[in-house]
């Protein structure tokens, strides 16, 4: 009987050990109807994946912009990502939790604190993947929203239209859009995206007054796209960017000419002789033949619509959005060897690809990245194919905006060197592009490609901290983080936050190299 006994109460605490583990629905109204996603009772967060906020762009909707959806009957299970943007594998360090790849992909996700109450208005983060325009999505785990959902915030990320069906620019289509350009579809979705969360955010007990966005690469690019957009910089209360802008020569917008000029030879060579064949190809058919093109990608445009003008223009204009901005970038963007094609660090290969690069203005250029031994010369060549691929154009926003605002800038320099990749035969020399994200969002845990050490966790904690101070104040300085001074306007060293397991404040010591760019490009 002791037996039987013991075998029932066992039998009763496994049924509630596994009800326990099992999450339960949740489930809440938007504009378009009634939706049901889930408790993750182990991350004490509320979870909305796949939620569509436009209608699949496919058929006569593909290459326009995002059209509003329909209201819904009943209940729609919003418990899986939705499917990935259609793309192909360009970098070899994305992973997605999605179950396909669609031309319908306008999905986003919501991670909600469990505890919030109806009438809390949070503070929301919306954030945008990398993958310079033609890779991505909003199902990475390393861009996952429960961890800063834990610290009181609504996170959102969201799923844009990318490469041939996100930037594709044509006279015919053009012709058709009430505003007489074409292209910027997937900045268009972000806009979109952005408007839903302005309409819905409430349900979730987000405030639509206290959005930031954030993105990181191109996606950072887009939130300096969104900032200066009349679309969407009124939806916007904060701005976070993590190593880029859309300011030349880090994928600018070209003219309306130029982009539809690109397009036109795309299709001409693809064999497409209308608008008509274009829509009618399938996804297939009509990707194969641009993976076949050897574009990489198609250019953002200065259509009259989304881009009124160049940021340069706009931000000195004062036409930006007026809000709190934090940015940075990382202290090895990408490695040296980019910049010596793939010659040795020696004093005579980096002299020559640096007279190559800047005939006149050489000499300047190898005081500003000194050579005077192979170790600095490998520091010089990252400075350097760092700064002309991502870093300059994200000091340049900085400085645009600190220039022609009254809101609070801060930057920062992400130096934390990640622990040795799976594939990699030796650590990077410094930060390099992307490694930061994993930190900021609190997600070490779940790369775990990566033998992450204590002061990888002391960085994340720190950084991630910094970050939900500025979501929900619009300052990161807040409990026990180290004080970091935000940027005046016409400051020669400003305060630069070095973000690593000692994160400390330092001045501005490379500037005159943004200044040199600035002028090499033409933006100053």
């Amino acid at each position: 009987m002791k037996i039987i006994l013991a075998l029932f109460v066992l039998s009763v605490f496994s049924i509630q050990s596994i009800l326990a583990q099992k999450p339960h629905s949740v489930s809440l109204t938007i504009q378009n109807g009634k939706i049901e996603g889930f408790n993750d009772q182990k991350e004490h967060v509320d979870k909305f994946l796949g939620i569509p906020y436009a209608q699949p762009p496919v058929g006569d909707l593909r290459w326009k912009a995002p059209q509003p959806l329909e209201k819904w009957k009943g209940t729609k299970e919003v418990k899986k990502f939705g499917a990935t943007p259609v793309q192909t594998d360009v970098f070899g360090d994305i992973v997605f939790r999605s179950e396909e790849m669609s031309e319908d992909c306008l999905y986003l996700n919501v991670w909600a604190p469990e505890d919030r109450k109806k009438n809390d208005a949070l503070p929301v983060l919306v954030y945008f993947y990398g993958g310079g325009y033609v890779a991505g999505g909003s199902s990475e785990p390393r861009y996952d929203g429960a961890s800063m959902a834990q610290k009181g915030i609504v996170v959102i990320t969201v799923n844009y239209r990318l490469n041939l069906f996100g930037f594709f620019a044509h006279p015919e289509l053009s012709a058709e859009a009430s505003y007489k350009a074409s292209g910027n579809y997937g900045l268009l979705d972000q806009a979109a995206a952005l408007q839903w969360v302005k309409d819905n955010i409430k349900a979730f007990g987000g405030d639509p007054d206290k959005v930031t966005i954030a993105g990181e690469s191109a996606g950072s690019i887009s939130v300096s796209s969104q900032m200066a957009s009349p679309l969407s910089r009124h939806l916007i209360a904060g701005a976070i960017g993590e190593s880029g802008a859309a300011i030349n020569p880090t994928l600018s917008p070209v003219s309306l000419k130029e982009a539809e000029t690109i397009g036109m030879e795309f299709a001409t060579k693809a064999g497409y002789k209308s608008l008509k064949e274009l829509r009618n190809a399938s996804t297939d058919e009509i990707f194969e033949k641009y993976k076949k093109s050897g574009l990489f990608g198609f250019p953002s445009v200065i259509d009259g619509y989304f881009f009124p003008k160049t940021l340069p223009e706009i931000f000195n204009a004062g036409e930006q959005a007026q809000v709190p901005l934090l940015l940075g970038w990382n202290s090895a963007e990408i490695p040296g060897i980019a910049f010596m094609q793939g010659q040795p660090y020696t004093e005579e290969a980096y002299i020559k690809n640096v007279k190559q690069a800047y005939p006149t203005d050489y000499e300047e250029v190898l005081k500003l990245y000194p050579h005077t031994s192979k170790e600095e010369i490998e520091l010089s060549a990252t400075a350097l194919a760092s700064d002309r691929f991502i870093s300059y154009s994200t000091w340049k926003w900085f400085d645009l905006h600190r220039k022609n605002s009254d809101q609070p800038v801060y930057r920062y320099l992400f130096s934390q060197i990640r622990p040795k990749g799976p594939n990699e035969k030796q650590a990077p020399i410094g930060a390099p592009h992307a490694s930061e994200i994993p930190y900021c969002m609190g997600n070490l845990r779940l790369m775990d490609d990566f033998k992450w050490t204590e002061d990888d966790k002391k960085t994340s904690e720190v950084m991630q901290q910094f970050f939900a101070n500025f979501i929900k104040t619009g300052d990161p300085n807040n409990g026990s983080v180290p004080q970091w001074p935000a940027a005046e306007a016409e400051d020669g060293t400003p305060p630069v936050m070095i973000i690593n397991a000692e994160s400390q404040v330092e001045e501005a010591q490379n500037d005159a190299r943004y200044e040199f760019l600035d002028r090499a490009y033409g933006n100053d």
